[in-house]
């Protein structure tokens, strides 16, 4: 943060500070002073020194930076306010030494920090003695630790927490929820040891009619071996979503008559005419890939599917999205030619083709028809739009806990590959497999929650937390590719979850106004008309976009709950001392017209 203007991230209410110091003594968190920041319970400092933080909004400003094996921690000397920053390691992208030696110009000798959420950070140093190679040795060495063989911090942290994030999600109560199995689809524990696929989880749910032998014959058809599997089934009318990845078709238009089996099998289980096969990719992209191996699934082939292609962009059309958007964003606004810009970056328009899809997808399911999703590998605009379908379809999944249920299953467990989209602990900024698409996920979840604003039961807050975390690697959650890799690294016995420190203060994640509604299906406009940039998120940096951490509205909401819970304790004690024996002649003296207690707090209770 720039600026004391707005609160700083680092304050008490920032799910990244807001560990579990309410649940645990300070002494158990092992709390020592960092300036008047806090370390975390296994942080531990690495540098100290003094610096010139080179402010795109306040100037310079001379301070000290601390360097913990966790973040890194700057507050100015001679501001008043002071300005802090408070940045984990896991957020930082990219370290770059600026000037020379020889360079000319105040402060033009230091520092250049590209960070994975939309800020970019400079320091400068004096010139002489090369006095930026200690700070700029150990940056590096710990915010890419696993290109020097270090441990992410998830490994080295030591907190604790009331609850267990970790046993958020089971595979099978959630399908059980779901009501499965049934007589037409059956739990497999074939990839119990990762062969049959070792991306995705080892529990799946399949047609029942399909043997075991089956499910190998179609694996060699498909993409990486992500065979059609069951995600989501609609209670009422049977409906599937099913996922996988593009068949290997490649050039020469190869068959397969058991993967053409085993999709009429999907088709079959609850008696669809067609089953709908959505490819996320635009259609040239899908002919494309058929020069690499991959392709789609062609009308003489799979005559009892219809195929729709939803034309969103691959994964470094994204990345080049949200880098333009960056550059509008950060760090300043160009209020003249904003909405050219905005456009110019076509960020909304992909967040527009992926809710639009998500609607097909949902809205074929609401109409008693089974889909099939898939793009090319099935773990990136593949979870996109199952996962956002069912947060359409599932009043479930738009309650705090069932959200969490949802990016366990549908990301982490059938394997989107975060380690390899984000980068945690790589160097390599410059990887073509970096890229934003669970942010714009994110995006499009938060898209919905403002055209729904009762319909979910967690708030903003939550959102903009998992993203923080996404990148910081405190915690475990979103380390690693797929659930393979994740036990190899013992990741559940070894790291903390996320959900551990979200379950431990609910309260901090609730939505005031939420109302369940448990069989009501959400169907936003995807129209750039009704899109709006995420501007607490990307902006959030920027001192001059004033912004509130709680509407005004919200904070009203709260405060009126407050009070009717607190004229609700008095209600109940003015009961309580009526009805006993020494308040008797209080009740008996008091005049027929005299309104009682219980008539002052409904008139005060209705409008709740």
């Amino acid at each position: 943060m720039a600026s004391a203007s707005i609160p700083v991230y680092n304050s008490s209410n920032n799910p990244l500070e807001n560990s579990s110091n309410h649940n645990a003594s300070r002494e158990s968190l092992k709390m020592e002073p960092l300036a008047d920041c806090s370390l975390l319970p296994g942080e531990e400092r690495i540098i100290d020194k003094d610096i010139i933080y080179i402010c795109p909004f306040s100037g310079a400003l001379k301070g000290k930076v601390f360097i913990t094996n966790y973040r890194l921690y700057f507050k100015s000397a001679d501001a008043d306010p002071a300005v802090t920053l408070d940045v984990p390691l896991g957020a930082i992208g990219r370290v770059e030494k600026m000037g020379g030696a020889s360079s000319r110009g105040e402060n033009s000798y230091g520092l250049d920090i590209t960070c994975k959420d939309m800020r970019n950070l400079r320091f400068a140093l004096k010139q002489e003695g090369h006095s930026r190679r200690d700070i700029f040795d150990i940056l590096f060495k710990y915010a890419f630790p696993l290109s020097h063989g270090l441990l992410l911090f998830a490994y080295l942290s030591q907190e604790k927490f009331e609850e267990n994030g970790w046993s958020v999600y089971k595979p099978m109560e959630e399908f059980r929820r779901q009501g499965l199995p049934n007589d037409k689809w059956r739990v497999t524990f074939i990839n119990a040891n990762y062969e049959l696929c070792d991306t995705y989880p080892t529990i799946l749910v399949v047609p029942f009619k399909a043997t075991e032998e089956d499910l190998r014959k179609v694996c060699t058809f498909r993409s990486r071996g992500r065979i059609p599997v069951l995600s989501w089934i609609h209670r009422e009318n049977q409906a599937v979503i099913c996922r996988c990845s593009q068949p290997l078709v490649g050039m020469s238009g190869k068959r397969n008559k058991d993967d053409e089996r085993y999709l009429d099998l999907i088709r079959e289980a609850n008696g669809t005419a067609k089953l709908t096969i959505y490819d996320a990719r635009p259609s040239v992209n899908a002919v494309a890939n058929k020069a690499t191996g991959g392709g789609y699934e062609g009308d003489d082939a799979y005559q009892n599917a219809e195929l729709v292609f939803l034309d969103i962009h691959n994964i470094h059309v994204m990345r080049e999205s949200l880098k333009k958007l960056k550059d509008i964003v950060y760090p300043n606004v160009e209020e003249s030619h904003w909405l050219s810009s905005l456009e110019s970056t076509h960020w909304l328009e992909h967040i527009k083709l992926v809710i639009s899809g998500a609607i097909q997808v949902a809205d074929k399911i609401s109409g008693g028809n089974s889909v099939v999703v898939h793009c090319s590998d099935g773990w990136d605009r593949t979870a996109q739009l199952t996962s956002l379908a069912m947060l359409m379809l599932d009043s479930h999944y738009r309650t705090l806990r069932g959200f969490q249920v949802l990016l366990e299953k549908e990301w982490i467990s059938f394997g989107h590959k975060f380690a390899n989209r984000i980068g945690h602990g790589d160097k390599n900024h410059a990887d073509q497999d970096r890229s934003p698409i669970f942010v714009q996920f994110i995006d499009c979840v938060w898209q919905m929650t403002k055209q729904f604003p009762t319909a979910f039961e967690f708030n903003e807050r939550l959102l903009v937390t998992i993203l923080d975390h996404l990148f910081s690697c405190r915690f475990g959650t979103f380390l690693y590719n797929c659930e393979s890799a994740r036990d190899t690294n013992e990741l559940r016995s070894k790291t903390v979850s996320l959900w551990s420190l979200v379950n431990s203060d609910l309260s901090f994640y609730q939505n005031p106004f939420y109302t369940p509604e448990s069989n009501r299906v959400l169907y936003p406009v995807a129209s750039m008309r009704h899109l709006e940039l995420w501007v607490t998120y990307y902006i959030r940096w920027n001192p001059r976009i004033r912004q509130q951490q709680q509407s005004p509205v919200e904070q009203r909401y709260i405060e009126l709950l407050a009070l009717r819970d607190e004229y609700l304790k008095k209600l109940e004690e003015l009961q309580l001392s009526d009805s006993s024996p020494n308040s008797s002649h209080l009740s008996n003296s008091s005049t027929p017209n005299a309104a009682s207690p219980t008539q002052h707090v409904t008139h005060l209770h209705t409008p709740f």
